[in-house]
């Protein structure tokens, strides 16, 4: 996964079009979970900071909801691109 990823740009808002992707392609379904921020650290290998800001993003965007100490949710209906 770290292959799509482009070390010349903000990495954080990639991570957040790939998760935008998923979501749109139904990887991640309404009222699916996402992966935590040292998940997605983990699997497309980069800073936790950067996952954690990317989906901080998504959050305040409307596509996903947070529940402290439960995961970060896909919004039951999440924007249109």
């Amino acid at each position: 996964m770290s292959d799509e990823l482009d070390r010349t740009r903000a990495m954080w808002r990639q991570v957040a079009a790939i998760v935008i992707a998923r979501i749109e392609d139904g990887t991640y379904p309404p009222g699916s979970r996402v992966p935590s921020t040292l998940g997605l650290a983990t699997e497309l290998n980069i800073a936790s900071s950067t996952s954690q800001k990317a989906l901080a993003h998504l959050r305040a965007e409307g596509w996903l909801r947070g529940e402290n100490g439960i995961g970060t949710f896909v919004v039951d209906h999440p924007p249109q691109t």
